[in-house]
């Protein structure tokens, strides 16, 4: 067989391959009419349409904080430069600990944000202290969380409260931590490249494009895990847990670090979890912002593993702490 030959009979091969498009939307077409039955029969079942209410509701609630909070983490992570902090910070490091945590109360930053942010402070001369002070508390107590966390909540301004308050101690009890037991060398700041390259407006959408498909996806997520609880666990299991305080407020810790939500949307989820105390709910309000499974990763790439190693075990237990001291205090 001649090369044009062979040549010839491999273009035949490869054109038979081809797919034609009217096929394939045929063939789908036909597919969707033959199962529309039994899917109309699944979505009509109560279960589904109670997974169905709770997920749409999480969602949509939570939607318009989650955007709002990443269009305003990604003006400060790309228009605010590092140096700001330096200046307006204390010198001594006491001070500038409880000075740093309340400075996430005016500066909103979701936790994809604060990780950057924190990194890009220690690399300006801020205190590490002053930066582990701000890393954990602007995701948690800044003003579009709180206000998040009050339509959660209707008329329950005390787990406003409860948040700021618990979140805010765990952040500086942290901070004064690490400075008096922390190494220079667990912390070694790396470039991030999180909203980074050209101008500034590219950055700034481009961080926006980037936590939006991010943090929306562990909303969508975290929207699912709630759906699923309330819809296929046994209400009878949910009270046999939040019966007993202690595995209840274990049991949501463990899983706002598994769901890895934003904090602009995670008070929404907390909202719908009614079985567990408001002691619980506020442990996953606390933790969920400071560490989870994303966080532990980002802290990891910026900061490097050592930290994250040491950091993240001693946060969780550091917010659950506060969480169930607060919520005795203020119940």
């Amino acid at each position: 067989m001649t090369a044009v030959e062979e040549s010839r009979r491999d273009r035949d091969g490869r054109a038979g391959w081809n797919v034609d498009p009217v096929l394939v939307l045929t063939l789908v077409l036909l597919a969707g009419f033959l199962v529309q039955g039994p899917v109309r029969r699944l979505l009509s079942a109560p279960v589904m349409q109670s997974w169905m209410t709770v997920f749409v509701a999480v969602v949509v609630q939570a939607l318009p904080f989650l955007v709002i909070g990443v269009l305003l983490s990604a003006a400060l992570a790309v228009f605010v430069p590092p140096a700001f902090f330096a200046r307006v910070l204390p010198d001594r490091p006491s001070l500038a600990v409880p000075v740093a945590g309340l400075a996430g109360a005016v500066l909103p930053g979701c936790e994809c944000a604060s990780v950057p942010v924190a990194g890009a402070l220690v690399r300006g001369g801020v205190a590490p202290s002053a930066a582990v002070a701000f890393l954990l508390s602007a995701p948690a107590i800044n003003p579009v969380v709180l206000t998040a966390t009050a339509v959660a909540f209707p008329g329950q301004p005390g787990m406003v409260v409860a948040r700021f308050t618990a979140s805010l101690a765990a952040a500086c009890a942290m901070g004064w931590l690490w400075q008096r037991l922390g190494r220079p060398g667990w912390l070694r700041p790396r470039a991030h490249g999180h909203g980074d390259g050209g101008t500034g407006g590219a950055a700034f959408w481009g961080s926006v494009r980037h936590d939006v498909l991010h943090a929306g996806g562990f909303l969508v997520g975290g929207a699912m895990a709630a759906a699923t609880l309330k819809a296929l666990v046994p209400a009878s299991w949910l009270q046999a847990a939040a019966g007993h305080p202690v595995p209840a407020v274990l049991a949501l810790s463990v899983l706002a670090v598994l769901l890895s939500i934003c904090s602009e949307a995670d008070a929404f989820v907390a909202s719908s979890l009614t079985q567990f105390s408001a002691t619980a709910r506020l442990a996953f309000l606390v933790v969920g912002p400071m560490i989870d499974l994303k966080l532990f990763g980002m802290q990891a790439a910026t900061f490097g593993r050592g930290f994250a190693l040491r950091f993240a075990p001693v946060t969780f237990a550091v917010a659950v702490a506060a969480a169930v001291v607060t919520g005795a205090v203020l119940r």
